[in-house]
């Protein structure tokens, strides 16, 4: 049996991270894949007439994708800055480093 104490779930940012990150992959994969077949990268015109009236569904996605790792990454780095000042490694007396 696992202990409650064992058992560490992932924060949601974690998943949405790993997410992000298999999401880009998989699109740059599929890319090198296209043009090692192919011999040049994909038409986006082609794709998105395909799609049909799709296509403007799939590219508010893509823009919502986008924004929301956008203001993560930006809340992420506000924030790094914001609680830990100290850690940032400016010095009114700088010290070499041996």
């Amino acid at each position: 049996m696992v202990n409650q104490e064992d058992a560490e779930d992932w924060a949601l940012s974690t998943v949405c991270w790993y997410a992000v990150f298999i999401w880009f992959g998989a699109s740059l994969f599929s890319q090198s894949l296209y043009m090692a077949l192919n011999g040049e990268p994909y038409n986006a015109n082609m794709i998105l007439e395909s799609a049909g009236p799709f296509a403007w569904i799939l590219i508010a996605i893509e823009i919502l994708v986008w924004g929301i790792v956008i203001l993560f990454f930006s809340r992420k780095v506000i924030h790094r800055f914001k609680d830990n000042p100290a850690e940032i490694g400016y010095s009114d007396n700088p010290s070499p480093q041996s």
